[in-house]
C-alpha cells in the first residue's frame, strides 16, 4: 500500500510539475511581431508618346523663295537698243565679253552671259564670235576661261586675235536681288565706247 501511495505521490506530483510550467508559459507575453514593412511598388512604365507622320511642311521652316532673274526677258531691251546706235558699220565682227559680276551677291554670270548671246543671236548687224572660238583664243594666248576683259588692251588684243571689230561689255551691279545691267560697246581700231545702256533686270 505504502508503494503505491508513493507512485500515485510521484506521478500526482509530476502533473502537478507540468501544469504549473504550462500555466507559466502561459503567462509569459507573446513575443513581439516585427510588422513586415511592405515592398516598394515598382515605378509606373511611362509609355512614349506615339510617333505620328509629319505633315510636310509642318514645324520646318521654308526657305525663302529667291527670286529667279529673266535674263533673256533683261537683255532684249538693251541689245535692242546697242543695235539701233549710229556709228556701226552693219556686218562687222562683235566679240561678247563675259558679264562682269560687280553686285554685292552671287550672279548666274554664265547663264546671264548665254542670254545676252541668245538676244544677240538673230541679229542682222553683227556676226558674232562663237563660245568656241572665244575659248579657243583665250586659251591660246594665256587667258582663263572665266577671264573678264576688264583691261582694255586684253580685250583688244583677243579681238583683234578673232578678227572683231567691236567688243560688248557687259556689267551686273547694285543689289543681288534687283542689279542693274550696264553695257558698254567699244570699237576695236580706237578703243572708243561709241554706245552704253543701262537696264533693270526682269523677274
Amino acid at each position: 500500500m505504502s508503494r503505491r501511495l508513493k507512485l500515485s505521490g510521484v506521478v500526482l506530483l509530476a502533473f502537478f510539475l507540468a501544469g504549473c510550467i504550462n500555466n507559466q508559459q502561459s503567462q509569459q507575453p507573446p513575443a513581439p511581431v516585427e510588422p513586415v514593412q511592405p515592398s516598394q511598388p515598382a515605378p509606373p512604365v511611362v509609355q512614349p508618346p506615339p510617333i505620328t507622320a509629319q505633315q510636310p511642311g509642318e514645324g520646318v521652316p521654308q526657305p525663302p523663295k529667291l527670286k529667279t532673274i529673266d535674263w533673256d526677258a533683261s537683255m532684249q531691251p538693251l541689245v535692242a537698243q546697242m543695235l539701233k546706235a549710229q556709228g556701226i558699220t552693219p556686218g562687222s565682227v562683235l566679240l561678247v565679253d563675259r558679264i562682269k559680276n560687280s553686285t554685292n551677291g552671287s550672279l548666274q554670270a554664265t547663264k546671264a552671259t548665254a542670254a545676252l548671246q541668245n538676244a544677240l543671236a538673230n541679229n542682222n548687224t553683227f556676226t558674232l564670235v562663237t563660245p568656241q572660238q572665244l575659248a579657243q583664243a583665250k586659251q591660246t594666248l594665256g587667258l582663263s576661261p572665266e577671264d573678264s576683259l576688264t583691261s582694255r588692251s586684253k580685250a583688244v588684243g583677243l579681238a583683234r586675235y578673232v578678227g572683231a571689230q567691236y567688243v560688248l561689255y557687259s556689267n551686273a551691279q547694285g543689289d543681288i536681288k534687283s542689279p542693274e545691267l550696264q553695257m558698254q560697246l567699244m570699237l576695236v581700231q580706237t578703243g572708243e565706247i561709241i554706245w552704253s545702256g543701262n537696264g533693270s533686270v526682269q523677274h
